[in-house]
């Protein structure tokens, strides 16, 4: 049995779905344990391409078995949504195959509207910059013990009960503040009804799912959403999630032991260059003609929102941070091809601050925003690198970056994907 938990090392988007999907392939069991469908991975199999939200990335793995943790508050709308569009397409989304927490957290319209309108208050609110998925009002109930969780859906007294509740609060914030209708229950009570028919033989005890395959000594793979520097205690705050984005994240979110997950393998994802979605501090951020060009080659629009990412170049203090954090193992760089023909490229190694430098992100926003990265600057390369299947099969220029990285973020390299298929990815470890 090896247990394998897949993070983000920057803010996000640095390419899971790619590699959850590659690592399936080994895995008896896939589990999703936190976030939302502000998540989104795009996998490009057989030159076809799918945008996941909510259902593991696994899943385009005929047999494998895949599960929805409790950590992660699910929109049942998106998830039916996305059952019904890999159905069309051919892809096995059974509940032989499929498992959802009947302990995950349920996002309601009312979370959405409660978002949105955050979102558009106006002066004297900070903007965070979210998706207006409802994600944070979701775990906000969760946290204050008024949420719906997927196992409410199947009990129609219980759910009319805490919904009734959960909507007096929200109606008076929506009525005296932001100006919007009232959630009214009857129209929770028809969503729950349509819900509940079509969800009803996923939901289950996907803890048990886990224990059972831990317990058989199955492989388990573990995928997590967003990044590290969106954590909800460790990112930059207050630009950040509203759940836990390490990788100890998958003990709460999916039920996994400390002890288990110690001894298997922590992969820290690292998109070869930096980005970033939403508001907050970013040291090495290339405004302009840089910035624009690296987007536009790197195709950065968000899959949930088709929002414009920001760029700059790597930055290898965040990655150093989130290793110490996650106890990262090894290294997944993906989109090294995005640098073809760029020119020289640079890596942030340390940030200096104040006159001092630094080897770790300070966890202030306000010195963060102060911090001026120090660069290391590699010559590039020009060469056609999604051939490549060994490192001695890439130009000098990239295997140069490639190994400035590795020293600079401080964990050797596991993997390093050159082009967005499956197959054109360069494997140095065995990771089941």
């Amino acid at each position: 049995m090896t247990c394998v938990a897949v993070v983000g090392s920057q803010w996000g988007d640095e390419g899971k779905g790619k590699v959850v999907d590659l690592l399936s392939e080994g895995a008896d069991l896939v589990v999703r344990f936190q976030g939302g469908n502000n998540a989104g991975h795009t996998l490009v199999v057989g030159g076809e391409s799918y945008a996941l939200h909510l259902v593991p990335s696994g899943i385009l793995h005929p047999g494998k078995a895949a599960a929805i943790g409790n950590g992660v508050v699910v929109d049942p709308d998106v998830l039916i949504g996305e059952i019904e569009a890999l159905a069309a397409r051919g892809v096995e989304v059974s509940p032989r195959t499929l498992t959802v927490s009947s302990a995950a957290h349920v996002i309601m319209p009312y979370h959405r509207a409660l978002d949105a309108a955050r979102e558009a208050a106006g002066p004297g609110r900070v903007v965070i910059g979210t998706t207006g998925r409802g994600i944070g009002p979701a775990y906000e109930d969760k946290a204050s013990r008024q949420g719906l969780r997927m196992g409410d859906l199947l009990l129609p007294e219980r759910f009319a009960s805490r919904a009734r509740s959960a909507i007096l609060e929200k109606n008076a914030l929506f009525a005296n503040l932001y100006g919007l209708p009232e959630a009214r229950l009857e129209e929770l009570e028809a969503l729950r009804g349509r819900w509940a028919e079509k969800l009803g033989p996923y939901i289950g005890d996907a803890r048990a799912v886990l224990r059972e395959a831990l317990l058989a000594g199955k492989n388990v793979l573990f995928e997590g959403a967003q990044g590290t520097q969106l954590d909800i205690d460790h990112g930059t705050y207050p630009f950040v999630t509203s759940s836990t984005t390490l990788s100890g994240g998958a003990c709460g979110g999916a039920g996994v032991p400390p002890g288990e997950l110690g001894r298997g393998k922590i992969l820290g994802l690292v998109k070869a260059y930096t980005t970033r979605v939403g508001e907050g501090p970013f040291p090495t951020e290339l405004a302009g003609g840089q910035g624009d060009r690296l987007r536009e080659a790197g195709r950065e629009y968000g899959t949930t929102t088709g929002r414009p990412r920001r760029c700059g170049h790597l930055d290898a203090v965040a990655v150093r941070t989130a290793v110490a954090l996650s106890g990262i193992s090894s290294l997944a760089v993906t989109k090294l091809d995005v640098l073809r023909g760029l020119g020289a490229l640079r890596i942030a190694g340390a940030y200096r601050l104040d006159g001092a430098e630094l080897a770790y992100m300070p966890q202030d926003i306000s010195d963060l925003a102060r911090c001026e990265p120090v660069y290391r600057e590699f010559g590039g390369f020009t060469e056609d690198i999604s051939r490549a299947r060994r490192l001695s099969d890439l130009p000098s220029g990239a295997r140069g970056y490639l190994d400035g990285l590795e020293e600079l973020c401080g964990a050797p390299l596991g993997l390093v994907s050159v082009g967005p298929e499956r197959g054109e990815t360069v494997m140095l470890e065995s990771f089941f």
